[in-house]
């Protein structure tokens, strides 16, 4: 089946709009997807510059939302005709996937990274006899058709705007499953957030549909921290303009209960520690590069602060996808705000956009 994709073929370089083979042999747990639309996450630019070892070249694309086509044999959780939101994919045997953690399966990369179907590293894209390397996240969905997984296709409701959902699969669930999932503030309790980018801002969402009532956004954008104080946050600080930690201390009356960090620096992570409040816990959402330390003072983690690495948001897709659908249907995480539309052949500038912090989160459509 020849479609329309992206593909990353050299680190720091555009991404290339080529026509390329999919292969049309789905297998018995497999499930064909017409891909409506797309996320641009920042975990599709890094391993298109290696910042993981995805092999190049391949087809980016893991917040991906469409129709279902087809179906394996083997398929009983969605049939031709559903609406669907695609996931990161998980093993469903390990230790953390049995205990309901599946963000922490024990083959996480394997099954996301590895450019390939886990079971027997085949692949499912190619060019004129050239292997195109596909299944990222189990899904590859920059590109009109993808082959996903049972595990890894969400079922969603068909009065919400497809388009828009894609997200939910990996950014907004990530920030949002962050604060809901494995943060839980509760009602009343004080929260900062380090970024308000796609992740950083579904996180503040989050903190106001819980019961957060000091809601503190930190960026370096002015238009991103107005964004932040319409979707909810009580304080916004320019951390360029000021020392953050000491604003959020004074903000506080001594130190956040919980802080956030997405932006994935160093620097950042040793301010989020040292806003918490004694007993106070930072979870840590961004993806830095591979061996990327931190320092910390001992003595301040002494005092019952507590440091919590996050993947995807604690989330169970099947379960907690769902629920965001209905928030946002009910007007309550109103994620549209965070949104801008592009066509796939102008993915180029999607990525531009996004560096520039111009656009929040781009969505590739696909027609």
């Amino acid at each position: 089946m020849q479609i329309t994709a992206a593909i990353a073929r050299e680190p720091n370089k555009p991404f290339a709009v080529e026509k390329i083979e999919l292969d049309e042999n789905i297998r018995d747990d497999e499930v064909l997807v017409r891909v409506v639309a797309a996320g641009m996450c920042h975990t599709d630019i890094v391993c298109r510059d290696q910042y993981y070892p995805v092999p190049l070249p391949f087809v980016p694309g893991h917040e991906g939302s469409g129709v279902v086509e087809a179906v394996g044999k083997g398929v009983t959780k969605v049939a031709p005709g559903d609406h669907v939101v695609l996931t990161f994919n998980f093993c469903g045997a390990c230790p953390s996937c049995q205990e309901g953690d599946p963000g922490y399966c024990h083959s996480l990369f394997g099954y996301n990274f590895g450019g390939a179907r886990p079971s027997d590293g085949s692949g499912t894209l190619s060019k004129n006899g050239e292997l195109i390397h596909g299944y990222f996240f189990s899904q590859s969905s920059f590109g009109e058709r993808a082959i996903a997984t049972e595990r890894n296709v969400v079922k969603v409701r068909d009065d919400a705007p497809l388009e828009l959902l894609g997200p939910l699969g990996c950014g907004i669930q990530t920030g949002a499953g962050g604060v809901m999932n494995s943060l839980h503030p509760r009602a009343g309790s004080s929260i900062a957030v380090f970024g308000a980018g796609g992740v950083g801002l579904s996180a503040i969402m989050a903190a106001v549909v819980v019961g957060c009532t000091t809601i503190i956004s930190v960026d370096v954008k002015p238009g991103r921290l107005k964004l932040a104080k319409e979707l909810g946050a009580t304080h916004t600080i320019d951390a360029s303009k000021g020392n953050a930690v000491e604003e959020i201390q004074k903000i506080t009356g001594g130190g956040a209960n919980y802080t956030l960090e997405t932006t994935a620096l160093p620097q950042v992570l040793r301010q989020c520690v040292d806003s918490l409040t004694l007993r106070g816990v930072c979870g840590v959402i961004g993806a830095a590069p591979l061996g990327t330390e931190v320092s910390l003072d001992m003595n301040s983690i002494m005092f019952g602060r507590t440091i919590r690495g996050i993947i995807e948001g604690d989330s169970v897709p099947d379960i907690f996808i769902p629920r965001m659908v209905d928030l946002f249907m009910q007007g309550r995480f109103p994620i549209d705000k965070l949104m801008k539309k592009y066509p796939l052949d102008k993915i180029n500038d999607a990525v531009a956009d996004s560096e520039k912090g111009t656009t929040i989160k781009p969505i590739l459509m696909m027609s």
